[in-house]
């Protein structure tokens, strides 16, 4: 199946923090390929650090005061983001891609901020309109594979299952972290096949 790994930043895990970065790349399981050529990265706009700050949780205060920054400098706005959505799934290139069906999401725990900010953001008809209302999120199939003694249970933690999988540290940038988590799914593949 074809899939479009995404991957969100934002101001923190609450109802009322904001998307600041969003990538996306697609990547075929069956052909174990990631298509470069298709990926995408924004910076959100946000209000400044400073006015953002009190009601920022200390994590995110000490490790994405700059990716804040840069959102609230450079980032588009909420708008011209939908609209860029838009124009890349319309575009040729992406339909071909996906035959033309609607697209499967592809993430990581993507229930927690990713799929709520995006519906509260980009609206219900939107999402309907060019996702299928089923996704693949990598956290489930590493609970699944654990549950299963394919991968030891301490990867159940995405920074533990990429160091399991020899793949470094988590990046927390949007774009890498939704190629790493494409590669992981592909490499999870090949340690189940292994092991059949």
């Amino acid at each position: 199946m074809k899939y479009l790994s995404f991957d969100i930043e934002a101001t923190g895990l609450e109802e009322h923090d904001l998307i600041i970065e969003f990538a996306m790349v697609p990547f075929c399981a069956k052909e174990k390929q990631i298509n470069y050529n298709l990926k995408k990265h924004f910076y959100i706009k946000c209000p400044s650090f400073e006015s953002l700050r009190p009601k920022l949780n200390q994590w995110v205060i000490d490790h994405n005061k700059e990716l804040i920054e840069k959102a609230h400098s450079s980032g588009i706005e909420i708008a011209a983001f939908k609209q860029e959505l838009i124009n890349y799934f319309e575009s040729d290139e992406v339909k071909e891609y996906f035959e033309g069906k609607k697209i499967t999401l592809f993430g990581k725990s993507m229930s927690a901020i990713d799929l709520p900010f995006l519906n509260r953001d980009l609206g219900w008809d939107f999402m309907r309109k060019y996702f299928n209302h089923r996704q693949l999120d990598l956290s489930c199939v590493a609970y699944a594979l654990v549950d299963m003694d394919k991968i030891p249970a301490e990867c159940e933690s995405g920074s533990k299952l990429m160091s399991f999988l020899n793949m470094g540290e988590v990046a927390h940038t949007a774009l890498e972290d939704a190629v790493n988590t494409a590669k992981m799914y592909l490499k999870l593949m090949e340690i189940v096949k292994g092991q059949s």
